[in-house]
């Protein structure tokens, strides 16, 4: 079409373009002046298009810049928390302690766990291990028997309660455990964790110096070099930073029930798992949250590496989707809204950045915003670029001092490269957490 100043071609593209320009009164009166209906429907469809545009963009800039901020505040908030070390000197420790491990079907990992539990600088005289046998099939109660003659006590789940009876049995096994227990301070891990020689003496310190009815410790995932070993810990490294800064921060409830440390006169006052043991999952963060209302100044995060429980990585990728989707099927049943909103957010960021590129590819349309003065103006691929490079950078900033602490510095430079899978594993685990099953210990779970 040729185009000249008196072809009505002309003024419609003029229109339009005033309309991305936001010259609106112009663009008003030129539409109200020199076009005729058709053409006046077409204008205003654009102008529509534009500003549904502008909207998206501005909601999903606000959503991702929430997103940033809370990055930011971890960081902060990890960085304030003030590390721990037992004074050594002088101390002499009087907290009787209860160690509670849950097992089933351990048999590879039962012995090497007991080994390392056993192996404690903390008085045996101080401490006790109960390790509950849930319905195990292979060799693990007799492997437990073995260090019957090291403070170490079998307890069988099925004298308690018959196999298909529950939804949880981890919650039945340690509150099994609890009522057998003699000591003031329940530690629980898992029958799959290397606890480190100070273990004991460093809980059992923070817990005479500060005083508190639940103690969050640190937990990190060994691995080798394969890629899913390698994308598990630095996930679950991140998921570590955040627990200590926002239980420090008491923002919101979160632990890993590797590591716990809470008193027995509190898990007795807050009824124990009454209320949530119908739920599979959740024997730590639900139950911290119970203990959280009740105590709020006196929920804790022990930032110390002598508290460090090291476990070992799922070996694939089906296992470990299960895993997640096990951790997100309790997301809609926490109590504490807090993290409600923190885990939606962290949904909505990851959906986005999930779908932006699978827009583009149909439509990779130019989102505009802005006015006379700043204009700017991005295709959809641009901005889920640049979307994408922001959180990196971020994330990467929040996690350089959680990786010092955890000495997993060295795996920083592959986390970059994991990003596209990150989002695409958050955004299927967390649906299928909400709506899906998962087998977990051989047992089928809605």
């Amino acid at each position: 079409m040729q185009l000249n100043k008196d072809n009505h071609s002309f003024e419609l593209l003029k229109i339009i373009f005033a309309l991305t320009s936001e010259r609106r009164r112009t663009a008003k009166y030129l539409s109200f002046n020199l076009l005729n209906p058709i053409d006046y429907i077409t204008v205003s469809l654009c102008s529509t298009q534009i500003i549904m545009q502008q909207a998206l963009l501005i909601i999903i800039l606000t959503i991702f810049g929430l997103y940033l901020l809370l990055i930011v505040y971890y960081y902060k908030s990890w960085l304030a928390i003030p590390g721990f070390q037992p004074q050594t000197e002088n101390l002499k420790p009087r907290t009787k302690i209860t160690v509670i491990i849950p097992a089933r079907n351990e048999e590879k990992n039962i012995g090497a766990c007991l080994d390392s539990v056993c192996d404690q600088s903390y008085p045996q005289q101080l401490f006790e291990v109960l390790v509950v046998d849930d319905h195990s099939t292979d060799s693990t109660a007799s492997i437990i028997n073995n260090y019957s003659t090291k403070n170490v006590k079998l307890i069988s789940l099925k004298d308690f309660v018959a196999g298909g009876e529950l939804n949880s049995y981890k919650k039945k096994a340690i509150e099994v455990a609890i009522q057998q227990s003699t000591g003031e301070l329940i530690v629980t891990t898992d029958a799959d964790c290397l606890v480190p020689k100070n273990w004991l003496h460093t809980i059992a310190a923070f817990y005479e110096e500060h005083q508190p009815e639940f103690i969050a410790a640190p937990v990190s995932i060994n691995c080798g070099n394969r890629f899913i070993e390698i994308f598990q810990a630095l996930d679950f490294m991140t998921l570590q930073g955040i627990t200590g800064a926002s239980v420090y921060k008491k923002i919101h409830s979160m632990c890993n029930g590797a590591n716990l440390a809470y008193t027995k006169k509190a898990f007795t006052e807050v009824g124990g798992f009454s209320g949530i043991d119908n739920i599979a999952s959740g024997d730590d963060m639900l139950l911290m949250h119970k203990i959280y209302k009740r105590y709020p100044g006196k929920v804790m995060f022990l930032r110390s590496e002598e508290a460090i429980v090291h476990t070992e990585p799922v070996k694939t990728i089906g296992q470990f989707f299960n895993q997640r989707i096990r951790w997100a099927s309790k997301a809609n049943r926490y109590d504490d809204k807090r993290i409600f909103w923190v885990l939606l957010l962290v949904y909505l960021v990851n959906v986005m950045l999930l779908a932006l590129p699978v827009i583009a590819v149909f439509d990779n349309i130019h989102l505009a915003l802005g006015g006379t003065m700043l204009n700017i103006q991005c295709s959809i691929m641009g901005v889920w670029l640049v979307l994408l490079l922001l959180k990196t950078i971020t994330e990467l900033i929040f996690l350089y001092p959680v990786a010092k602490f955890f000495d997993k510095r060295r795996l920083l430079w592959m986390f970059p490269l994991m990003q596209p899978a990150h989002i695409l594993y958050t955004v299927i685990a967390g649906w299928l957490g909400t709506f899906g099953n998962y087998s977990w210990k051989e047992r089928s779970v809605k």
